[in-house]
């Protein structure tokens, strides 16, 4: 399968006329790439989870913590860590302190390191990518119910191969087999498996791309992903109906003219029918902003937040690449329709979310952060992408 995306060049496939501005209800104007079958310079309002905010709602239940009190940001040198004092205190479930050390160190690899020398005809959209594949399917979730093995609906995962309910963050650096590009990501991925209607058999993914990217139109005090964040978006208890225009739902991806919502709709309206080659996908926006203090907090969202206005709010003063989901499947629809495996008896897509584990080789992420994201240049699985 190919990947192909428009680069603010004009070239590669374009959308029908009139389909940005529909798309462009999302004021993120994220840039989407189809993963093989689409192309769009923006994500439709229906296809993406948070277009500028995560739901009040959490994935794990229960009330949404309050989030420690980060230093306020004034300069670049002020979203080091080392302006956050260091927790003297043991913090209280859920939350996980970063190691303050090997953050540090992180940063300092990061200043010092120069930017690589730019080849002409480079595009300008500040991301860099890893491309997955399914890897395995397992009823746990290492994130929201980390050493409890089936106490989850089942997820399919893409990434690391050795994920399970018992992972830590440790074990991703020790058993590094993985199903991404390039090698050097050794992440976990997963999401909520999608099952056909009819026949109850699981619909796993075809395709599996995840953007680090800048969400802002600059990348003044850009900093690279702390190895072992932890993030879920999405709503696992939500169940509404997704019909035709709806919030949260998934969407056929076309070369050039064709409706993002479908030529029809399953039976119940929740779910699209394609025409064509188009087949369903979903996108999956992540926050990028992080409180530079917890890899981890009770309700797996608190700890990180979505910028405003081109800055870092200042309880999380720490710009961070965005991580982006651009999930295909190998279908069409149909009448029968489906239903995710968190939500069986709604079966809308209103409870579709997703998790990472984030762990990278530290030099690779890195050099992706300062050349592509703070440089503000195209990059693929391996480096600048002409």
């Amino acid at each position: 399968m190919s990947y192909q995306m428009i680069d603010g060049s004009g070239t590669g496939p374009q959308p029908r006329p009139g389909l940005v501005g529909r798309l462009a209800r999302n004021r993120r104007n994220v840039f989407v790439v189809g993963l093989g079958l689409a192309v769009v310079t923006a994500v439709a309002a229906g296809a993406v989870f948070a277009a500028g905010a995560p739901e009040p709602s959490n994935a794990a239940g229960g009330p949404e913590p309050t989030a420690p009190t980060a230093a306020p940001v004034a300069s670049a040198s002020a979203a080091s860590p080392s302006s956050s004092a260091v927790a003297t205190k043991a913090p209280k479930p859920g939350w996980v302190p970063v190691d303050q050390a090997a953050w540090q160190a992180q940063v300092d690899a990061y200043q010092a390191r120069k930017i690589d020398p730019v080849p002409a005809g480079v595009g300008n959209l500040p991301e860099f990518r890893a491309d997955c594949t399914y890897s395995h399917s397992l009823p746990d979730d290492p994130i929201v119910a980390p050493g409890l093995p089936g106490a989850s609906h089942m997820h399919s995962f893409v990434g690391n191969k050795g994920v399970d309910a018992q992972t830590k963050a440790a074990d991703l650096m020790k058993f590094t087999a993985t199903t991404c590009k390039p090698v050097e990501d050794h992440s976990s991925y997963w999401v909520p498996t999608l099952y056909d209607n009819a026949t109850d058999k699981p619909v796993e993914t075809t395709g599996f791309r995840v953007y680090y990217r800048s969400l802002m139109n600059t990348s003044a005090n850009q900093l690279p992903m702390p190895n072992g964040l932890r993030m879920i978006v999405g709503d696992a208890k939500k169940s509404k109906p997704t019909p035709r225009g709806a919030g949260g739902q998934f969407f056929c991806a076309y070369y050039g003219p064709g409706d993002v919502d479908g030529v029809a709709r399953s039976g119940n309206g929740n779910w699209p029918i394609c025409d064509g080659k188009a087949t369903l996908h979903y996108i999956m926006q992540f926050p990028d902003c992080w409180d530079g203090k917890n890899l981890d907090s009770p309700d797996h969202k608190a700890h990180v937040s979505f910028g405003r206005g081109n800055a870092c709010p200042r309880s999380h003063p720490v710009k961070i690449p965005a991580i982006t989901f651009d999930i295909a499947y190998g279908s069409q629809g149909s009448a029968a329709g489906f239903y995710l495996a968190s939500d069986k008896d709604g079966k809308s897509a209103s409870s579709m979310h997703g998790d990472a584990f984030v762990m990278w080789d530290v030099d690779a992420m890195n050099k992706r952060t300062k050349n592509c994201v703070q440089q503000r240049r195209t990059c693929d699985n391996f480096g600048y992408q002409k």
